[in-house]
């Protein structure tokens, strides 16, 4: 069977014995970036590659671009080769946030034009609380050569482009971020506070139940069906800060069946680098 979506610890275990998967651990804390590493070293799921937010699944950033640019394919595919990844691999991503960044390589993995890949549900500690065992070992380099990408340009959307379907309402922008900073009360990583003039707010967080796994296919649908309104998931975009936790919500528009979202990387970090942008604050 192969999971494009989430998978259980359940179904996980006996593949980490078997070593048929290729797992990677994506822990990261925004306020201290190499915290992440520290964890994983500390203890991980057995073979687990390193993930790190800034270095594999981001370019260095520059002037105009949000806090964390899609990466170079080319740089991701040989990396994701030397770990062993080849076309028919599945994958699975865990974090500890409840798959708040985890979501960002299983969407990187797809716009490489790699099916098979899901997010561990409840991730890191669903692990942990199921009594499986950890490890402290680096694996090493599986060498199966570069991963043969497949860039689908289409499942991004520039700035440009966004700007002017925005101002014609050709697409509805989703906008991952909570609450409060989407009103602007509230920037805690930013200079500047507020939202995109005609984005909806539909935070992350509530894409997942009580434990942190995700809602149910159904129950994601009516949520996302209620925020999009009359546009489909084809004229839909979604965003957050910095690209990262969108993809939490383009990972829940999959479970609900609504595919075909694009993902506006650069998101709120992008949009504000240029002062002509316009800002909008409150609900």
């Amino acid at each position: 069977m192969t999971h494009t979506t989430v998978v259980s610890a359940a179904a996980l275990q006996p593949h980490l014995t078997a070593g048929d998967w290729v797992v990677f651990d994506c822990r990261f804390d925004l306020g201290d970036p190499q915290a992440g590493y520290r964890d994983y070293r500390a203890g991980h799921l057995p073979g687990a590659h390193y993930a790190h937010l800034d270095e594999r699944l981001s370019s260095p950033t520059g002037p105009g671009t949000g806090r964390h640019p899609l990466p170079d394919p080319a740089a991701l595919a040989a990396w994701l080769g030397e770990c062993g990844v080849q076309r028919g691999s599945q994958v699975v991503v865990y974090d500890a946030l409840n798959g708040a960044v985890a979501a960002r390589l299983w969407w990187l993995l797809r716009w490489l034009g790699h099916e098979a890949v899901a997010v561990l549900d409840g991730g890191f500690k669903a692990w942990v609380d199921a009594g499986n065992a950890l490890e402290q070992e680096v694996p090493p380099p599986r060498g199966a050569g570069d991963y043969p990408a497949a860039v689908q340009h289409t499942m991004a959307i520039e700035v440009d482009e966004l700007q002017e379907a925005m101002q014609a309402e050709r697409v509805r922008l989703l906008d991952a971020r909570a609450p409060a900073r989407f009103r602007g009360e509230t920037e805690p990583l930013d200079r500047v506070a507020g939202h995109v003039p005609g984005a909806v707010n539909l935070s992350f967080s509530e894409n997942l139940a009580p434990g942190g796994r995700y809602l149910k296919a159904a129950a994601l649908r009516e949520r996302l069906a209620r925020a999009m309104g009359p546009f489909s998931p084809a004229d839909t975009v979604c965003m957050c800060g910095s690209g990262v936790t969108a993809c939490h919500t383009l990972l829940a528009m999959e479970i609900a069946g609504l595919s075909g979202a694009r993902l506006y990387a650069g998101s709120w970090s992008e949009w504000i680098a240029d002062p002509q942008r316009p800002v909008a604050t409150g609900d």
